[in-house]
């Protein structure tokens, strides 16, 4: 049987992650169920263009209305291996965490906590207030992996891109659906660390 998962895109700034991972999983054989939040589509207008949403959800097996909570994402009994909500804003973090299904998205991870499903959320807001540091407690507690897509600015990234396709590799293999994708830290590939020691910074 077909992998699935459902990528979840809300209204913080990333959305150009959450079209990564949709292509990555595409080229794994997983099977994509989206949904995107009305301030998400404002989101990837901005951030790509008019078109971006429209492409996004061609891209997707299933794309699911937002209001559509009756879908079959709804339901503990349809097949799904996970969910990634990237990104993540805190309004739908606070959602999760309160168990507030007032729509798709939301319903559909509130699904992947109950059925003891991996439920990756790439959290975007800085800087954080007490709220959101609870909010995150409550849904980490609940099962969930709150995953913040910071840059892994020691594998001296080139691009743009190069951090956007590692933070989106990163998520999938939270997913645990198969071999890892990120690729393994290989410090061979990289200056010694007498190089950050001598600029002043021992990371301690």
């Amino acid at each position: 049987m077909t992998l699935r998962v459902v990528v979840g895109v809300s209204g913080a700034s990333g959305a150009v992650i959450a079209v990564r991972i949709v292509e990555l999983l595409a080229t794994l054989g997983v099977a994509v169920d989206l949904v995107i939040s009305s301030a998400a589509e404002r989101t990837l207008a901005q951030e790509i263009d008019a078109a971006a949403a429209d492409r996004l959800r061609a891209r997707a097996d299933i794309a699911h209305a937002i209001d559509d909570i009756g879908a079959t994402i709804a339901s503990g009994s349809y097949p799904i291996a996970g969910m990634i909500v990237a990104p993540c804003s805190m309004r739908t973090l606070a959602a999760i965490a309160h168990s507030l299904s007032d729509n798709l998205l939301v319903r559909a991870a509130d699904v992947q906590l109950k059925e003891r499903r991996p439920l990756i959320l790439l959290a975007r807001e800085t800087p954080l207030h007490l709220g959101h540091l609870r909010a995150m407690t409550a849904v980490t507690e609940m099962g969930a992996i709150v995953m913040p897509p910071v840059p892994a600015f020691y594998r001296r990234p080139s691009s743009v891109d190069e951090i956007v396709d590692h933070s989106a590799r990163r998520a999938i293999d939270q997913l645990r659906i198969g071999p890892q994708v990120a690729g393994p830290w290989n410090p061979s590939r990289h200056s010694s660390v007498s190089s950050v020691s001598e600029s002043g910074d021992s990371g301690q």
